[in-house]
């Protein structure tokens, strides 16, 4: 699933999507972010937000800032519709890491 797929995939569930990253840079050299879409979400000052990811944990898709009960319910939709949890302990926008905390939503 291409970035636009994945930021379609995610308006039709949470009702709005923001596409984040189309490219990674790793080893010091830029690529596509990858086919693979993942959930997780992390926690922001805002609230929770909702992320697709790649295999590496670089952000393709996400969702405004939420409350904890919507975003429950939306990775809990995402999930159902075949989109496998990011398993990893952290993921990329742009150059800043955030821990995942999709745990709390279960």
């Amino acid at each position: 699933m291409n970035f636009i797929s994945s930021q379609m995939a995610l308006f039709d569930i949470a009702g709005f999507a923001m596409l984040t990253l189309t490219t990674k840079k790793k080893d010091g050299k830029f690529f596509p972010v990858g086919e693979d879409s993942f959930t997780t979400a992390i926690k922001t000052d805002e609230g929770f937000v909702i992320l697709l990811v790649d295999e590496d944990g670089f952000t393709k898709a996400q969702t405004k800032a939420l409350e904890k009960e919507e975003a429950k319910s939306i990775f809990k939709k995402i999930i159902e519709s075949g989109i496998s949890e990011f398993l990893d302990k952290e993921i990329k926008i742009w150059t800043d890491t955030f821990p995942t905390i999709q745990d709390q939503l279960k």
